[in-house]
């Protein structure tokens, strides 16, 4: 039988970003198989090496979560000899990533037309918080910026209080992710031509994508979304509920279940009322039902509901704090968290990976690196001199 090796193992990237949308996206394609060598300024330039606490031996928590699976070089981009290492390692890559603003690249000669030039197979991703055309083009964008501006904002919390952003970069995430995407695209393309092509990639464009069914609701209506807290815009009941003893989330995804949802709370009636009997009657008239279902889920614990719930297949869950969820049984068993022997931070722990691929599985091999950690290992094995 075959030594399963990574789906990407064959493809080198060459990771000129840093922060987070950048970091996420490579630390995806390493998790892949694929070599990621991440090139940083002399004493290291990825800002989330400094991001903290908490900090384990001067080693930032922020860092270690987007650069797994990465080898690290140093290179100073503003001197010649940097740009020259660069060029020579594009001759040996197959992707190249940057999240400059618009233009750095270009004002550092690393335009696509001359990296095609030297590599016509090259495929270069650009991430940037607005893209590369367009009036706000030149704008540096931020995750909590590009949160406002998107309509996440206006869309999160409630009426009471006021707009509220995701409790994690989600357009930083996002954005990492449609950036792995297209660059996988462009790869499987590129066996096709033999060409690699030129990716521009926004938080903006990003963010505005995921608005999905909210948006799609406005496109269609004209009417803009309110702020709905922990309820949903189109699916009723589908949001938190108060308990005897705490709070969890019930999720009803159609009619029948809203039907077994009624009987359990032992108000079958509800089912065939005229109001509430299809999910539209029931989005027209949550004002109604919500308050209803409501007080009949106050009367028994949150472990009766859950335990009643999952036994007749409605959705539901509890709501855990990240303690509980590292803890949690089921996620050990996917092997959602993983160990790490990092040479100057010692033992971590990290978050693992959601792919699970049955022939060519994620491998975590290499920690997240120290700046400059492999200088001398990968320009001795690429035969590049740093002169």
């Amino acid at each position: 039988m075959k030594t399963l090796s990574g789906a990407l193992e064959h493809i080198r990237i060459l990771d000129l970003s840093r922060v987070l949308a950048g970091p996420y996206c490579t630390m995806i394609l390493g998790d892949l198989g694929a070599e990621v060598i991440k090139v940083e300024a002399p004493g290291g330039s990825d800002e989330t090496r400094r991001w903290g606490p908490p900090f384990k031996k001067d080693v930032s928590a922020y860092y270690l979560s987007a650069n797994r699976n990465k080898k690290s070089i140093t290179a100073d981009l503003k001197s010649e000899e940097g740009v020259a290492l660069i060029k020579e390692l594009v001759k040996v890559s197959d992707v190249i990533i940057n999240n400059f603003k618009t233009g750095t690249m270009e004002r550092f000669g690393l335009d696509y037309d001359t990296l095609a030039e030297i590599n016509p197979g090259i495929v270069s991703c650009s991430i940037t918080g607005f893209g590369e055309t367009g009036p706000n083009k030149d704008i540096p964008g931020y995750d909590f910026i590009i949160q406002a501006m998107s309509g996440f904002m206006s869309i999160t919390g409630d009426e009471n209080s006021g707009p509220q952003k995701v409790g994690v970069a989600i357009t930083d995430i996002l954005t990492g992710l449609y950036a792995c995407i297209g660059i996988q695209g462009a790869l499987l393309e590129r066996t096709q031509s033999g060409k690699g092509q030129k990716l521009d990639i926004s938080l903006y464009d990003s963010a505005v994508s995921a608005l999905v069914n909210v948006g799609s609701n406005y496109l269609m209506s004209g009417e803009i979304p309110k702020a709905l807290g922990n309820h949903h815009a189109n699916i009723v009941p589908y949001q938190t509920f108060k308990t005897r003893d705490g709070e969890m989330v019930i999720a009803v995804g159609n009619d029948n279940q809203f039907s077994m949802l009624c009987k359990l709370i032992g108000k079958p009636e509800y089912a065939t009322d005229p109001r509430f009997k299809t999910n539209p009657d029931r989005v027209k008239n949550r004002e109604t039902i919500v308050p209803l279902l409501q007080k009949k889920l106050l009367e028994k614990t949150t472990s009766y509901w859950q335990e009643q719930c999952r036994q007749h297949n409605i959705p539901c869950g509890p709501i855990q704090n990240i303690a509980e969820v590292a803890g949690d049984l089921q996620l050990q068993a996917r092997d959602m968290f993983v160990d790490y022997d990092h040479p100057t931070a010692g033992d971590i722990k990290m978050i693992g990976s959601p792919l699970k691929l049955s022939r060519t599985p994620v491998t975590f091999r290499q920690h997240p690196p120290d700046a400059g950690e492999h200088n001398e290992e990968i320009l001795a094995h690429l035969k590049i001199n740093n002169k």
